[in-house]
């Protein structure tokens, strides 16, 4: 339990204010070989075997230093400001106003609750660490107010190193202007005695703020000073750990950039591969292609958000060497039939029979649209190739351009929900070429008659 807080704690008389906690003294002990005062719980919570006064350094055994109940009486008969209310009256019924009247306290820096004075005052004196303090020099100009935890910060600021250098210049000329002599039985009247040990109190008083300044200095530098070498130690290794992460680094990204172009070249092999196996997989050597579209919701909403307008089908062959083909179907409809029509094609591929074969190509090719209900109403329609167009001149690129029939089948019947020509999310379409006026010559390479 600390001292005692008042309004008017700053007006009274020194000697009812406890140098530890600097509020009024409670239950007030006197050090024997100085006569000075501090709370008993200040000095109870001081564990040394001998007590150094705050007031003037003198040195006290802990069994030497009594409870002073003759100034505690004396002490019962100060006038007190209540701290938090407009109550005024004596030391003696103050504890009494505060239990009934402030029970219940919040602390104003940090908003912590407390069921009693004492306690709230207790956590300002040791605990509070948003407590806001008065520089202990601010009667040399350092008028800071500062947050407790933080004063040895402060401590380091230009504003308090000069009101140190002030504090200094005082003491100096404090002590150039006095002359005391070390035997005080020179001085002849107890007044004057009174006088030059009051001056000398202050005077240690003094030299005890500056020296706690001057170690808190030194302790800082000593830990900066450490901290720097400790710096200076670390940061060539530090550097040379670094080298060794900036080349393994760039070691890394060069791997990388290997792995990602043999990842691309396999990519693009595993891409013909799949092609190939895919080709193999429906491949037709009798000019016929039956083409399984699955699917067929999905592949519709990407060509109708444009995301993939068309598909085609595997290659096919009129035989083992005779003619590529495929078909290409535009689900959305392609040029005036779009959004109104699906638009089927046909497409000459480029082969390595070609210069066996026959140009232009002029043979009758059909489509079929599977009905996929007993019901058998298949969608058939046909077309002759135009001879004078380039899409059936001997391809040039992989493959010509496609024609067929644009307006192949409605849009408005394919999306109907249970249409026949849609089930499971599958279609079938089947292409079929008429080779039947292919010359004889040709027969071998068209339909494997003679192979």
């Amino acid at each position: 339990m600390v001292g005692i807080d008042a309004k008017n704690k700053h007006i009274l008389d020194r000697k009812y204010i406890c140098p530890i906690c600097t509020l009024i003294l409670r239950d007030p002990v006197q050090l024997s070989k100085c006569g000075h005062r501090q709370c008993q719980s200040c000095f109870e919570a001081q564990h040394e075997i001998t007590i150094k006064c705050r007031q003037c350094q003198s040195e006290t055994s802990r069994t030497e230093i009594l409870l002073d109940r003759g100034f505690k009486n004396d002490m019962k008969l100060i006038h007190i400001d209540c701290s938090f209310c407009e109550w005024t009256g004596i030391l003696n019924n103050y504890q009494k106003h505060l239990d009934e009247h402030h029970s219940n306290l919040k602390c104003e820096y940090c908003g912590k609750e407390f069921n009693s004075v004492n306690k709230c005052n207790e956590h300002k004196i040791s605990e509070c660490e948003k407590l806001i303090v008065d520089c202990i020099l601010k009667d040399f100009g350092c008028n800071e107010q500062i947050i407790r935890v933080k004063m040895k910060d402060h401590y380091l600021t230009e504003k308090h190193q000069h009101a140190v250098m002030k504090l200094v210049r005082q003491i100096l000329l404090q002590l150039s202007g006095r002359q005391v002599d070390n035997d005080l039985s020179q001085i002849t009247t107890a007044g004057t005695c009174n006088l030059v040990t009051a001056e000398l109190q202050e005077i240690y008083e003094m030299l005890n703020i500056l020296s706690g300044g001057i170690e808190t200095l030194n302790n800082d530098q000593q830990r900066l000073s450490n901290e720097s070498l400790q710096i200076q130690v670390t940061i060539p290794t530090l550097t040379e750990e670094l080298s060794k992460v900036k080349l393994s680094n760039e070691e890394s990204n060069a791997f990388l950039e290997g792995v990602k172009y043999n990842q691309h070249i396999l990519n693009q092999d595993l891409t013909s591969i799949q092609e190939k196996i895919n080709d193999f997989q429906y491949v037709s050597y009798d000019g016929t292609l039956l083409w399984k579209i699955t699917n067929f919701q999905e592949k519709m909403i990407d060509a109708q958000s444009e995301r993939q307008t068309s598909i085609y089908s595997p290659p096919f062959y009129s035989s083992p060497n005779g003619y590529k083909m495929r078909a290409r179907l535009y689900l959305n409809g392609d040029g005036n039939a779009r959004r109104t029509h699906m638009s089927l094609f046909f497409v000459l591929m480029r082969s390595f029979n070609d210069p066996m074969l026959k140009f232009p190509f002029n043979y009758k090719v059909t489509f079929c649209l599977y009905d996929q209900t007993p019901a058998q109403r298949h969608i058939i329609d046909s077309f002759r190739p135009d001879i004078r167009s380039s899409s059936f001149q001997r391809p040039r690129s992989d493959m010509n351009i496609a024609s067929g029939i644009p307006k192949f089948f409605p849009l408005e019947i394919i999306q109907q929900k249970g249409n026949p020509y849609v089930r499971d999310d599958t279609m079938f379409i089947k292409v079929m070429v008429d080779f039947s006026d292919m010359p004889k010559t040709l027969l071998p390479y068209a339909l494997s008659l003679n192979p």
